[in-house]
C-alpha cells in the first residue's frame, strides 16, 4: 500500500476531480471543519494534505501523519499553516508522545484497513487519543460506474480493486467498502465497547463515521 501511494504521490488528488462526485465534495467540506472545531487533531494517513487544508484554519492543532514521504511533500507545499506538523508516522504503531490529542481524522484510510486489523487498529488509534476525544473517519461508498470495480475478495472478505497508474503500472489495492451496520458493530461489540456515541453519515458517494473514545473504566479496559 505505502509503495502504491508513493507512485500515486503525483496523480492522488485526481480522484477529486470526478464530475459526478463535486456536489458531495463541497457539502463534506463544509461539514468537516464543523465538527473538529478547536480540536487538537491527529490526522492518519494526510496525504497530499487535501483535507487537511480545510481543517488548518478551524484546528487548534495539527499532526498529521502518512507512510510515504512522496505525498508528505506535497501536502507541505499545500498546507504551511503554523498550526500543522506532518510527519512520517505508522498507523498502526501510534503513540501519545505528539500529543496530547482530544480528536482524530482518517480521510480514505479505513477502507485500506484489513478487516482482520481493524480492531487492532482502533485500539492503537484510541490509545493515542485522551478520553473522550473525538474520533471522525471520511470514505468511500461504493457507487457502480464511479467507483474502481472490484476484481477479488479474500478468505477474510477483504476486497481489492485492480488500479492503474498513468505510467502504466497495475497495482492490486486492497478497498473495503463497511456498511453503517459493520462499523456501529466494529466499535460496541469488543469487550464492551471500542467507541461511544457513534453516528453514521452519508452522501452520495462517501459516508462518515465518528464516534467518542471511551474512558477505561466505563469499558473494563481495551483489548490487548
Amino acid at each position: 500500500m505505502q509503495s502504491y501511494y508513493a507512485a500515486r504521490a503525483g496523480e492522488y488528488d485526481a480522484v477529486y476531480r470526478k464530475p459526478e462526485r463535486q456536489s458531495d465534495l463541497r457539502k463534506v467540506e463544509q461539514w468537516l471543519p464543523s465538527v473538529l472545531r478547536g480540536r487538537r487533531l491527529l490526522e492518519i494517513a494526510c496525504g497530499t494534505g487535501y483535507w487537511t487544508r480545510f481543517l488548518a484554519p478551524v484546528a487548534s492543532s495539527i499532526v498529521a501523519i502518512d507512510s510515504a514521504e512522496e505525498t508528505l511533500l506535497l501536502a507541505r507545499e499545500r498546507v504551511p499553516s503554523k498550526n500543522v506538523s506532518f510527519a512520517t508516522g505508522d498507523a498502526y504503531a501510534l503513540t501519545k508522545d505528539d500529543g496530547p490529542f482530544d480528536a482524530a481524522f482518517a480521510g480514505f484510510w479505513f477502507s485500506h484497513v484489513p478487516r482482520e486489523r481493524q480492531v487492532e487498529f482502533l485500539a492503537v488509534l484510541n490509545s493515542a487519543l485522551e478520553p473522550g476525544a473525538k474520533v471522525v473517519f471520511l470514505d468511500n461508498l461504493f457507487v457502480e460506474g464511479s467507483s474502481s470495480a472490484l476484481s477479488e475478495q479474500d478468505e477474510q472478505g477483504n476486497t481489492y480493486q485492480a488500479r492503474r497508474l498513468s505510467d502504466g503500472s497495475l497495482h492490486r489495492v486492497l478497498k473495503n467498502f463497511p456498511s453503517e451496520a459493520q462499523l456501529h458493530a466494529l466499535v460496541s461489540g469488543v469487550s464492551g465497547a471500542l467507541g461511544q456515541s457513534a453516528r453514521y453519515s452519508s452522501w452520495s458517494y462517501f459516508w462518515a463515521f465518528e464516534y467518542c473514545v471511551p474512558s477505561l473504566a466505563s469499558v473494563g479496559g481495551l483489548p490487548a
